[in-house]
Order: C-alpha cells, then sequence, then structure tokens
C-alpha cells in the first residue's frame, strides 16, 4: 500500500519482499487471507498481541477484530529500507475508531498512528516480524487516556 499523495521511498528491497511486505498490509484493509501469499505458515509476529496465537493463523482473528473495529483502515507505507532477506517499514496506520479495541468503546474519533517493522524473509514470504506502533498516542488521540491519572501527575 503506498500513500496516494506521495509514493513510498524504497531502497535495497527486491520486487518480490516489496511484494510480500505490501501484500502483509494489505491484509489489515482487504482480508486475512492475503497473509496466506505474504508470510509462512509459521511466521513469528514478535511481540504477540494479548490473546493472539502464534503463526499465521494465529493472525487471522486479530486482523478481522482489527477491521471490525476501524472497518476504513489503512496502512500507508513511507519507506522501505532493505537488504536480503530484510526489510525496515517506516508506516503509518490510519482510520476511525468505529468499534471497540483494547476494551474501549466507539469513540468515531480519527486518528494517524506510526509504525515500524523489520521483516524477514525467505522465498518471497515473510518469516518473521518485529514491531513496534505508537497505542500510547492512540489512546490520547481517541480521548480514552485516563484523565485522573494524567491530573494527578502535575
Amino acid at each position: 500500500m503506498s500513500n496516494t499523495s506521495q509514493q513510498p521511498k524504497i531502497f535495497g528491497v527486491s520486487d518480490s519482499d516489496r511484494k510480500a511486505i505490501e501484500l502483509l498490509y494489505r491484509s489489515f484493509s482487504e482480508s486475512a487471507d492475503l497473509l496466506d501469499e505474504a508470510v509462512t505458515e509459521d511466521w513469528q509476529d514478535i511481540p504477540l498481541a494479548p490473546g493472539q496465537q502464534p503463526g499465521r493463523d494465529g493472525m487471522k482473528p486479530l486482523i478481522n477484530a482489527f477491521r471490525d473495529a476501524f472497518s476504513d483502515l489503512q496502512i500507508i507505507i513511507h519507506e522501505m529500507i532493505g537488504a536480503p532477506g530484510r526489510v525496515a517499514v517506516r508506516a503509518e496506520i490510519t482510520g476511525t475508531h468505529r468499534g471497540e479495541w483494547f476494551g474501549v468503546a466507539p469513540t468515531g474519533t480519527s486518528f494517524r498512528m506510526p509504525i515500524h517493522e523489520f521483516h524477514y524473509l525467505e522465498n518471497a514470504r515473510v518469516t518473521h516480524t518485529w514491531h513496534l506502533e505508537d497505542w500510547l498516542g492512540w489512546f490520547f488521540q481517541v480521548g480514552a487516556f485516563p484523565v485522573g491519572e494524567k491530573d494527578t501527575a502535575q
């Protein structure tokens, strides 16, 4: 996936690795079944989300829940930097909070959340992903950060 106003900057990434990474991200907005083409069956998603089972099939229910909570979700790739079998990605998740997520009732609030990920690939499929998303920033954006704790910290 790419930002429609600006193409992502891609350095040192083979076409086959780029396609696998793009399929992985498209699975969040289109269909969890795209994972079958993007990642290996025993793909390691590090760290696992609460309740997430390991492997490709362990991610599919999480993707479906994610799509239920953020039906207009998009992942915009800003940059890919690669070496053979490895790709670092700087991207952004955008969407509107329309369903419960992390115990937070729908707020109808739009958000933008940066993500940074490191992927290992073999034979044009992702084998490992280490990821970091700014969930604390998401809580602030949707107004779900506990106000009482913030006020007492002053």
